[in-house]
C-alpha cells in the first residue's frame, strides 16, 4: 500500500482548471519529486494534501485512508508536514520558539497548567524541548538557536523551516521549492539534509523544486506536470528522455 495517493483530483479556479484528473502514489521511503513549468499545478497539488485547498472532485489517502474532508491539524497530526515556497515563519520569534511552535500538536496542557508551567506542563516542556535541540544540532543551526528569525539570511531561514517541519514527527514531508533563491552552497546543503532526513529519520518526502540538477540527483521517482495534468511519472532517467516533459520546458519548436 503506498503511503500517499492521489486519485483523480480535479481542482479549478473560476475558468482555469489548476488540477486536471491527477494521479499518483507516493511509496514509503523513497524521495518523490513533482516538476514540471510555473502554473502547472504543482504547489495546488501540496495545498489539497496539506488540506489549505479542498479539491472539486477526487479522494487523496493517506495510509489508506482517504483525508480529503480532514481539516490541515488533523492531517498534521496523522503525520502530514510541509514548508512553503514563501517562508511562512514567526519573524519576531526566536529559532527556538519557532520550532517548538511544530510541537504544538504533540503537548497536551492546557492553557491554565501551560501558563504557570506548573507540574506536567513542566515536564512536558522540557521532553519537547529536547526534541528540538536535537533537530537544532541535526540541521547545525546551533549558532543561531536564539537568534530572532528575522534577522537571519535567507538560506538559515529556509533551514528553520524545515526544522519547524521535522519537529512535527511527519512520517511524510512536503518540501515546497526548499532551495528557491539559495545559493550554490546553500543549495548542497539543503540536499544533503533532505537526503538525511530520508534515509537517517525514514522520512518519506515528497519534493516541489526546479533546480532540474537536484530532482535528478536525489529523487527516486518524479512526476512531470504541464497545465494541471501529469504528463510522465517514472525514474530521473526515464524523466529526463520523455519527449512530453522536454516539450513542457523546451517547447515544440526547441524539442524538434
Amino acid at each position: 500500500m503506498p503511503i500517499l495517493e492521489l486519485k483523480d483530483v480535479y481542482l479549478h479556479f473560476g475558468g482555469i482548471m489548476a488540477l486536471n484528473g491527477v494521479n499518483f502514489e507516493v511509496r514509503e521511503g523513497e524521495i518523490f519529486a513533482i516538476i514540471g513549468p510555473n502554473g502547472a499545478g504543482k504547489t495546488s497539488i501540496f495545498n489539497c494534501i496539506s488540506g489549505l485547498y479542498s479539491p472539486d472532485r477526487g479522494q487523496i489517502f493517506f495510509r489508506g485512508k482517504d483525508i480529503v474532508k480532514m481539516p490541515p491539524f488533523r492531517r498534521a497530526q496523522l503525520g502530514l508536514a510541509r514548508s512553503f515556497q514563501n517562508i511562512e515563519l514567526f519573524k519576531g520569534m526566536t529559532v527556538i520558539d519557532n520550532l517548538m511552535l511544530g510541537r504544538h500538536i504533540h503537548m497536551r496542557s492546557n492553557l491554565l497548567t501551560g501558563g504557570l508551567w506548573l507540574g506536567k506542563a513542566r515536564g512536558e516542556e522540557i521532553t519537547h524541548r529536547e526534541v528540538v535541540e536535537e533537530i537544532i544540532d541535526f540541521l547545525e543551526i546551533q549558532d543561531i538557536r536564539k537568534k530572532t528569525v528575522g534577522t537571519l539570511a535567507y538560506g538559515l531561514q529556509k533551514r528553520v523551516e524545515l526544522g519547524r517541519a521535522l519537529a512535527l514527527d511527519p512520517q511524510v514531508l512536503l518540501l515546497d521549492e526548499p532551495m528557491a533563491g539559495m545559493n550554490v552552497e546553500e543549495t548542497e546543503d539543503m540536499a544533503r539534509f533532505i537526503l538525511d532526513i530520508n534515509e537517517e529519520r525514514d522520512i518519506t518526502v515528497v519534493l516541489i523544486e526546479h533546480d532540474m540538477g537536484v530532482v535528478m540527483d536525489i529523487s527516486d521517482r518524479i512526476c512531470a506536470l504541464d497545465f494541471g495534468e501529469r504528463i510522465s511519472l517514472g525514474k530521473p532517467s526515464e524523466i529526463q528522455a520523455d519527449p512530453k516533459v522536454i516539450a513542457a520546458y523546451l517547447g515544440e519548436e526547441e524539442m524538434i
